[in-house]
């Protein structure tokens, strides 16, 4: 089969690319922005790429077109394909009907950590001996790739997928997580997000309910017992097994943990011992995120002391607090945290990791929901443990925000400056920064390059 995809370069639909090149498909594809990392991963795969949505693309005659959800009515080739009744299918529904097809489905839904705890689950089963299929929101570090079929000359009956609420398509208003029929899912968080979509926070609930909805009798939901929402979800009817964790055994949960000083933590189901993580991951997140992992492994059959012993050797996702560079003693990182609560935990975990040391936030709040300004109140709040911020407020473009930055930071006080110039807030970190300080960068975008820019001016 020919697929031509629209908005191929997403990360997503990207790794949707890579998954079908690798099932024996020809793949093409176009995007309105076509450059690295993912153009040349793709390119590297023999997958053409087109620049732009131009309607002549219609003479490559594929079989089926896929079509992104960065893709709207009035897009010329959209409108073209329509016009003349051709095949087309979202994104989501292809990987559902094409590759998840009579796989065991192991899916990560929740507000925050999906993209790491997928990681986690899918290290899990590869060290496992399950040579796990996977398609995930970054780039796992221990496997180098966004999205396989299988381990290396193997085939496997195991697919992790990272499962996005966001919806499907201009055509399928369903979120995504609904098109692929798991029998494991963790539901590892829930707040209000996506703005630009949902009105409130039970418009995300129900789309959660309805991911419930499609788990089979013999499937088995692992549930984050801390969260009000996902109780609320879970109480609208279930009909599968469930597990729920939680950092506090205050409500029985199945899963608990006990942390110790040097950041290590005990494993317990149903209140027995099963064994300490060691690992150089920070966060109570992130902890509830590898709680989740263990959980749904054992529902494979991956043993719980076998999983722990696996995260030992867990090597995280890019752009989750990776470090980009160390120039005369300062830590600059890159983390992908972009909602308040994110930021927050990520803030919080930097703290505990490097105590005393300054910490100097550096934030692009560029998110449909941040671009809203529905949680601009929140923000203050999650950067208070920071020594120093750094707002990035685009004023043109398509980044840019219908608020202004630095009222909503003046409640930080002199410690919060803000910028529309990166060249200028480059300037001001540089200038800022002192030896032993730890320079904090958060986006869910490129930034500009700002990460390699401050570096390379902190050198100079």
């Amino acid at each position: 089969m020919h697929i031509h995809i629209l908005g191929i370069c997403g990360t997503f639909m990207g790794g949707l690319a890579l998954l079908a090149k690798e099932a024996g498909h020809k793949v093409t594809g176009c995007d309105a922005n076509v450059y690295p990392p993912m153009s040349a991963q793709l390119e590297a795969q023999g997958i053409p790429l087109i620049q732009g949505f131009g309607s002549e693309q219609i003479d490559l005659n594929p079989d089926l077109f896929v079509i992104g959800n960065v893709v709207s009515r009035g897009n010329p080739l959209m409108e073209e394909i329509l016009n003349r009744s051709l095949p087309y299918t979202s994104g989501p529904q292809w990987i559902g009907e094409h590759i998840l097809q009579d796989k065991w489905v192991l899916a990560v839904a929740g507000t925050h950590g999906k993209t790491t705890t997928s990681a986690m689950l899918a290290w899990v089963l590869e060290d496992a001996g399950y040579a796990p299929g996977f398609l995930i929101g970054g780039v796992p570090m221990n496997f180098g790739i966004s999205a396989r079929l299988s381990g290396k000359d193997q085939t496997s009956d195991f697919f992790v997928i990272e499962a996005d609420e966001y919806d499907t398509a201009f055509f399928d208003k369903r979120s995504k997580f609904v098109h692929y029929h798991a029998k494991t899912a963790i539901l590892n968080n829930l707040e209000y997000d996506h703005a630009d979509i949902f009105p409130d926070l039970n418009a995300i609930e129900i789309q959660f309910h309805h991911l419930v909805r499609t788990i089979p009798g013999v499937g088995r939901l692992i549930i984050n017992g801390h969260e009000a929402s996902l109780q609320r979800v879970i109480e609208r009817g279930c009909w599968s097994e469930k597990e729920w964790f939680d950092s506090t055994d205050t409500d029985s949960p199945d899963w608990v943990m006990k942390e110790h000083d040097d950041g290590s933590f005990d494993v317990f189901f149903q209140k027995k011992m099963q064994g300490t993580v060691h690992w150089m991951l920070t966060g109570e997140h992130n902890r509830l995120n590898a709680l989740a992992a263990i959980a749904a492994a054992r529902h494979v059959g991956v043993l719980p002391s076998q999983a722990i012993a696996s995260l030992a050797k867990f090597e995280n996702v890019k752009r989750r607090m990776e470090v980009r560079g160390v120039v005369n003693n300062i830590r600059v990182y890159d983390d992908f945290a972009h909602h308040p609560t994110a930021i927050a935990t990520t803030v919080a975990g930097l703290r505990k990791k490097v105590d005393g040391a300054r910490i100097l936030a550096v934030l692009e709040p560029r998110s449909n929901t941040m671009k809203l300004g529905a949680m601009k109140q929140a923000l203050p709040g999650s950067l208070c443990d920071a020594d120093v911020v750094f707002g990035f407020g685009a004023t043109t473009g398509k980044d840019a925000l219908g608020w202004s930055l630095a009222e909503a930071l003046a409640p930080l006080g002199p410690k919060a400056q803000t910028f529309d110039d990166i060249a200028f807030l480059v300037q001001a970190i540089v200038k800022a920064a002192m030896p032993g300080d730890q320079i904090l960068v958060m986006s869910n975008g490129s930034f500009g390059g700002v990460h390699q820019k401050i570096l390379d001016a902190l050198a100079q």
